[in-house]
């Protein structure tokens, strides 16, 4: 069978689910939605952002006039350090409900309001990579605090409310359910087979190549064999890590040329500034043990065909499963193909 030219499934090992993919529908007409993409030349420095330096923040304090990295206490957080009163009802087997306590911080990853990672400094995204490690040993260490999620949403289309380059870390009192289901799966593959299930899978990827973008010497960009959006990427370390505390000065270079690498082609696709949602998956702050963890990051970007036209799930994928056209090998071959000179730049 051709995976290629006949709908088929495929299962997410790190989920255990499965997602749909429907090759042939690539041929078929579009006439509906397509975005605007966006064309402003923002600058340096914007007086009315609340994330560039020394400006007043929505919540009335003041950025200080940083040249690096930028951390704070989110103004307006999901989540609050102090837990909320127990739910009470006299049918709990139909009404759950419980307190989430947490902390959730907002990382500048550069002082100027015109960049993001595929336009800065191997060095500066280096520094945004130390800065994740210190976030996940000071919040993963605090009372109470059970995982920590470092993600970025890059775009209108993704919900940033900014353009600023910034991302997020959410540090929870519970380990959510995606990573939970992660760390399920690593640990009963590790159970039944003695092995990594990332190590095994990464082996695997490389000596086919056909989904693999790049390589450098700690990091492999690869598009996943169970993909779900259109263009979604995975970096995996090539050694077996359970986070980016792991990661010595030549590991977070190494991290920060994979990001600006794979940020480039992104952008160079469609020739705009590519949207996502960007997280890092490691092991939880449990204090258990955690030896099958291989930690990595996913990129989840909805662009389908062009800059102005999107993936949407719906339907059929709000109601049953997962679904999508082009195939992972395809998209991994359109990302592969392009430039790791900016358009901007070329």
């Amino acid at each position: 069978m051709l995976l290629s030219d006949f709908p088929h499934r495929r299962k997410n090992l790190l989920t255990n689910e499965w997602m749909l993919v429907s090759p042939h529908r690539t041929k078929r007409p579009w006439q509906g939605k397509q975005e605007k993409t966006s064309l402003e030349t923002r600058p340096a420095y914007d007086p009315g952002c609340y994330l560039c330096p020394g400006n007043e923040r929505a919540g009335g304090a003041h950025n200080p006039e940083y040249e690096g990295t930028f951390v704070f206490t989110n103004d307006f957080a999901a989540l609050l350090p102090e837990s909320g009163p127990e739910y009470v009802t006299d049918q709990p087997e139909l009404f759950q409900a419980e307190p989430e306590a947490g902390i959730c911080r907002v990382i500048c990853f550069s002082p100027r309001h015109n960049l993001s990672i595929p336009r800065m400094s191997k060095g500066r995204v280096a520094d945004v990579v130390l800065t994740w490690q210190e976030e996940y040993a000071e919040l993963g260490g605090s009372e109470g605090i059970n995982h920590v999620q470092i993600f970025e949403n890059r775009g209108e289309i993704m919900g940033c409310s900014n353009p600023h380059p910034h991302g997020q870390i959410w540090a929870n009192s519970t380990v959510p359910d995606i990573p939970a289901k992660e760390d399920s799966s690593q640990a009963r593959y590790l159970a039944t087979k003695g092995r990594c299930l990332l190590c095994d899978y990464l082996e695997a990827e490389i000596a086919g190549g056909e989904r693999i973008l790049f390589m450098n010497d700690s990091f492999v960009v690869l598009v996943p064999f169970w993909a779900m959006w259109p263009f979604e990427t995975m970096i995996l370390p090539r050694e077996h890590a359970g986070s980016v505390l792991d990661l010595n000065a030549k590991a977070r270079l190494d991290l920060a040329d994979a990001m600006i690498r794979l940020g480039v082609r992104y952008d160079n696709l469609f020739s705009t500034s590519f949207p996502y949602s960007m997280g890092l998956h490691q092991m939880p702050t449990t204090g258990l043990d955690q030896e099958h963890w291989h930690w990595h990051m996913h990129y989840y970007p909805p662009l389908l065909r062009s800059a102005t036209v999107r993936k949407f799930m719906v339907g059929y994928e709000m109601l049953a499963t997962p679904q999508r056209d082009i195939t992972p090998e395809q998209a991994a071959t359109q990302l592969r193909d392009q430039s790791e000179v900016h358009y901007l730049d070329a």
